[in-house]
């Protein structure tokens, strides 16, 4: 009778614990691309050129990228619950500091302080679910981790551009770092590592699930696995050609190119940009059920998303102002399933790869190239722009050509690398 009770009271709880960390992790999507939307505002108030603000929107991915391992050390050594609220709560102190700057350089420090801070709640949380969740629930629950970021990818669209219409850019910032500094709270009032820590029994208890399983990888020699692997690097290299194209123009660019060659309001390009998160809160489940039931084939989903990639980038290198509005929906919504959503079975590839002791250096270590690709794609694209000339009304349609031609360019190097890349499906 206990024992039914405590399974009860364990079943209950571990929404709570995936509940806040799940909306924490809407914050971090939040973060990651919510420039997008205010970008014409932030440059006029900086006062700062095209190349300068990609690199305040860049600023977040250098810190995100760089601490994805360190963030796996810390969660076994700190543990993950204070991990996250530590870190969470310098991000949204940072974020309130970036509603208050009056320079670019301080507003590019709070973005390296924000994207410092988010980068501690991916793979924390992973370690939270893997006590919490039984083994083979585990990747339905990252599925729905990874839809509710592509929620969080919305907020940061028409929702946004709303809030910054009632407060200003700075209002908004402020108000989400408050929000976040809530939320960091939250998470150390009411999460707990393990269920052992609230008095609940263990879900998963190792020497059940392997018997007489002794041997363990070391944190180095995992690391010198998974970099000495071949086909580990083909993977890395999709990730970052891939990720620079969506994190770029999804995370900063996207919005500017909306206002400037199609004269839509920050509102309507909201709206638009919003399709990439729909794509994404859709699409995660959906290509996870692809891979497995239908194609059966982690490599084929992949090459089938870079094709479309591919496809997406031509109008916006070529055509960038022949499309009407449905179109754009449209091309949105596409970049956001094939450009992102597909993430779901790139990282299952990466965890695949490698034996399953080193299955979190694997993927924390696959996780540091769409972030490096996000760090140095948007101000590449910045400079491309900035030696165009720009009018009263912004760039031109034919300046934002010659920056998407880079798109076509990634696409095409992401679809050359995808064709090498392992299959791991057949092989488990």
């Amino acid at each position: 009778m206990f024992q039914q009770t405590a399974s009860k009271n364990q079943s209950g709880y571990r929404w709570i614990v995936f509940c806040l960390l799940a909306f924490g992790y809407l914050l971090v999507y939040f973060h990651r691309l919510c420039p997008a939307v205010v970008a014409l505002d932030m440059q006029a108030d900086l006062e700062t050129s095209g190349a300068l603000l990609g690199f305040l929107a860049a600023a977040y991915f250098y810190p995100y990228a760089l601490m994805q391992l360190p963030s796996g050390l810390l969660s076994d050594s700190w543990g993950p619950r204070k991990t996250i609220t530590v870190f969470f709560a310098l991000a949204g102190a940072a974020s309130i500091f970036l509603g208050m700057v009056g320079s670019l350089g301080l507003a590019i420090l709070a973005r390296i302080l924000v994207g410092l801070g988010v980068a501690m709640l991916f793979v924390p949380t992973m370690k939270v679910m893997t006590s919490w969740f039984k083994t083979e629930e585990f990747a339905r629950m990252t599925g729905i981790l990874m839809a509710v970021g592509g929620l969080g990818a919305y907020t940061a669209s028409r929702p946004l551009a709303w809030l910054s219409d009632l407060m200003g850019w700075r209002g908004s910032f402020i108000a989400i770092g408050a929000l976040t500094l809530v939320v960091a709270a939250a998470i150390w009032t009411l999460v707990r590592n393990t269920p052992e820590e609230k008095g609940l029994p263990e879900v998963n208890r190792p020497d059940q699930e392997n018997p007489g399983k002794t041997d363990t990888i070391g944190l180095a020699q995992g690391m010198r696995i998974v970099l000495s692997s071949r086909p580990f690097w083909f993977l890395a290299v999709w990730f970052f050609f891939s990720f620079s194209i969506f994190f770029s123009f999804g995370g900063l660019w996207g919005g500017p190119y909306l206002m400037h060659v199609y004269r839509f309001s920050k509102a309507e390009a909201g709206n638009i940009l919003g399709m990439l998160a729909l794509a994404m809160i859709v699409g995660s489940p959906f290509f996870s059920w692809l891979s497995d039931n239908v194609f059966r084939s982690r490599k084929k989903v992949i090459i089938l998303a870079s094709v479309v990639t591919l496809g997406l980038t031509i109008p916006l290198a070529f055509f960038p102002a022949a499309m009407n509005q449905p179109a754009l929906y449209l091309l949105c919504f596409l970049l956001g399933l094939f450009n992102s959503a597909v993430v779901v079975v790139a990282f299952t590839t990466a965890k695949e790869l490698f034996p399953v002791e080193i299955a979190g250096t694997s993927v924390g270590l696959a996780n540091f190239f769409p972030f490096l690709g996000g760090a140095v794609a948007p101000p590449i694209l910045g400079a491309i722009l900035e030696v165009q000339e720009m009018t009263a009304a912004g760039y031109s349609a034919e300046a934002y050509s010659k920056a998407f031609l880079l798109y076509v360019i990634f696409a095409l190097i992401a679809l050359g690398a995808s064709c090498f890349i392992t299959e791991t499906l057949k092989e488990r």
